[in-house]
């Protein structure tokens, strides 16, 4: 992903990836976009699934719509949201695996300064 090419690259061709991840960057559009996982909702049904307000659902969901995430089609009388790439989720898997390593390094480094103090006693 980081390769050469992307360590050469002018600050212009980096504002794309560094608004992509600006966009993922805020809790509760990560929740609205669990939310969407398991396939296109309205409003009312994100808000039951995140336990959000409908003023910052659809201020979320303008965001996500705008930086192209996400897109709306009307049905009726509603409006319903899908993720257009689901690409988003792989990425937060990767995030979450590193993270997930990250913790259990520090829990070890814990563990092992934990069994020092107990032999010092």
């Amino acid at each position: 992903m980081f390769d050469q090419n992307m360590l050469s690259a002018s600050p212009a061709a980096l504002a794309p990836v560094a608004n992509y991840f600006k966009v993922l960057s805020e809790v509760s559009r990560l929740q609205v976009l669990c939310s969407l996982k398991s396939g296109a909702k309205n409003v009312t049904e994100i808000m039951e699934a995140t336990g959000l307000g409908q003023a910052n659902v659809s201020k979320h969901l303008k965001i996500l719509a705008q930086a192209g995430m996400v897109t709306r089609q009307p049905q009726g009388v509603s409006v319903y949201y899908e993720i257009t790439d689901p690409l988003i989720f792989e990425l937060c898997d990767l995030v979450c695996d590193r993270l997930s390593t990250h913790l259990d390094i520090q829990s070890q480094q814990l563990r092992q300064l934990q069994e020092l103090r107990h032999n010092k006693s």
